[in-house]
């Protein structure tokens, strides 16, 4: 099994690290041409809000209620079953996806009103975020379809296709601004109509892989007599288990909304320096965290289905390790490479030294947590493929009011950074208590060594980063220097910063057969 999840992570992780490059030049191009700006702000507000409702019809809750489902309908029903199955759950989840966008669209204003009341007071903004929206919230009906599609591929094992579909909406994106943009003589409806086309495009790619599988659906919105019994209850099953993980998977990306609202009361650029910074993080954590989350999920369904608990333990295990291994030390070299990484990437044209330092400061913010956001990826599968919904909304209920108190009560002291430190400290306390949770509930026994590594993986990371923080040197040595010259020094300091680390592990012991445990 293990074997297996390190097979299925290692494809999705380099489709996802394609993905992720992508998405970083699509950000440079952001900063370059729109910088931290009016115009920034009010697209990463108008993009944040389907983007939040795609976490929760489309790879969050929908997901996570639908995969281990399907698992279990693809394990045991017959092929004609299974696309009846397919057919139902694409046409009724269809059906709520055009009813949200259409409400989308026709309550823009207001809904930008109460999730960035502090844009009510400049015109200009408020109407520019309002005209992005209306055309980025259909958005929602076609990526949650792809996310459906992606549940269909990965529980058939075929994961490639769905991990590289995301680089079509940062292609779309980049052609939005290229090239759209100058065209049109509003910004926010060129950003707005590549995120749309973005859409389109995704679900296009993904049919001829749905049909060499045989699964393309037929959307179907009344199951017939005969599958009123068993098919039918399977998909009113998916629907039930997603009302509570609506909440529960969705707890980071409600952090980031009551973040949202916070930061359109703070001053112009607020958000994008948000933006930056937690996309840096979101690299590590997309293309580790996320990609171990796809791979562990689909066979942990089967394992709980086939009642074979050694094997759903050896998984989390295996988990538990890579998270420890990829995880401590992509913390630290973000954090000390806060200033370096974002003026590299991004310090051109429109977006200023000065938006550097402060993206920098969130992003260190954002370090402190991600080790808690990796966890929680890995840890809530746990939950979710025994089809145990209601756990992690209890738990992410309580990370989600600590994350508003700590939001509450830094905001106004440190701005900006104030958001990002909450978000960080909500998503340790998630991860802690998801833990001790599945530890208790006697579902995950941590192997023997674990803790092991646990130390020598800190005490790698600690010589790692004593060797970086003295090749980084100062950061007027990042923003006073040409591309070149940062390309080179920061390409120099992180592969030396890994060969120190991956010696360090050698020397206390750290051998590959820890980090994996062969299938019985």
């Amino acid at each position: 099994m293990s074997l297996k999840l390190l097979k299925s992570t290692s494809v999705v992780g380099i489709m996802t690290l394609v993905s992720r490059i992508s998405g970083l030049v699509r950000d440079m191009v952001f900063a370059q041409f729109l910088g931290a700006g009016l115009l920034a702000d009010a697209f990463f507000i108008a993009f944040r809000i389907p983007n939040f409702l795609r976490r929760i019809f489309g790879e969050g809750a929908f997901t996570v209620a639908f995969v281990p489902v399907f698992s279990s309908v693809h394990e045991h029903r017959n092929p004609e079953e299974v696309r009846r199955f397919l057919a139902l759950m694409s046409g009724r989840l269809g059906l709520i996806l055009i009813l949200l966008s259409l409400a989308g669209i026709v309550f823009a204003a207001p809904i930008v009103s109460i999730l960035a009341p502090g844009y009510t007071d400049d015109p200009v903004k408020f109407a520019a975020t309002v005209d992005t929206l209306r055309l980025t919230f259909p958005y929602l009906f076609f990526i949650s379809l792809v996310a459906m599609s992606a549940g269909i591929l990965n529980t058939c094992g075929r994961f490639a296709a769905a991990a590289i579909t995301p680089v079509f909406l940062n292609i779309s994106l980049i052609a939005a601004v290229l090239w759209l943009m100058p065209l049109l003589d509003n910004a926010a409806i060129a950003l707005g109509s590549g995120v749309l086309i973005a859409g389109v495009v995704q679900l296009l790619f993904q049919l001829p892989h749905l049909r060499r599988e045989g699964l393309v659906p037929r959307p179907a919105l009344f199951a017939r007599e005969q599958e009123k019994g068993d098919i039918d209850t399977a998909v009113g099953k998916v629907f039930r288990l997603m009302l509570p993980a609506i909440f529960g998977s969705s707890i980071a990306q409600l952090n980031v909304l009551v973040n949202t609202i916070l930061a359109s009361f703070l001053v112009t650029g607020s958000v994008s320096w948000l933006y930056y910074s937690d996309r840096l993080m979101e690299f590590p954590l997309g293309v580790f965290g996320v990609a171990l989350a796809t791979a562990i999920l689909p066979g942990l369904s089967r394992s709980f289905a086939n009642d074979d608990t050694d094997s759903f333990n050896r998984s989390l295990n295996v988990a538990l390790r890579w998270t420890l291994l990829i995880s401590i030390p992509a913390a630290a070299g973000l954090a000390i490479l806060s200033v370096p990484l974002l003026a590299t990437m991004f310090n051109y044209r429109e977006f200023s030294a000065h938006d550097v330092l402060m993206s920098a400061a969130a992003l260190r913010a954002y370090a402190v947590g991600l080790v808690g956001f990796v966890f929680v990826k890995i840890l809530a599968p746990g939950f979710f493929a025994r089809q145990n919904t209601a756990t992690p909304v209890k738990i992410g209920a309580l990370s989600m009011v600590v994350n508003l108190f700590f939001s509450l009560a830094l905001f106004t002291w440190l701005a900006h950074v104030g958001l990002a430190v909450a978000t960080s400290i909500a998503a340790i306390v998630n991860a802690s208590l998801l833990g001790y949770t599945l530890k208790k509930q006697g579902v995950l026994k941590v192997e023997s060594g674990v803790k092991r590594l646990g130390f020598q993986v800190i005490v790698a990371t600690l010589a790692m980063m004593v060797v970086i923080w003295l090749m980084a040197g100062s950061d007027a040595d990042w923003l006073d220097t040409q591309a070149v010259y940062r390309i080179g020094r920061l390409a120099l300091t992180v592969v030396v910063g890994i060969a120190v680390y991956i010696a360090t592990l050698g020397l206390l012991g750290v051998r590959p057969g820890q980090l994996v445990i062969k299938d019985a």
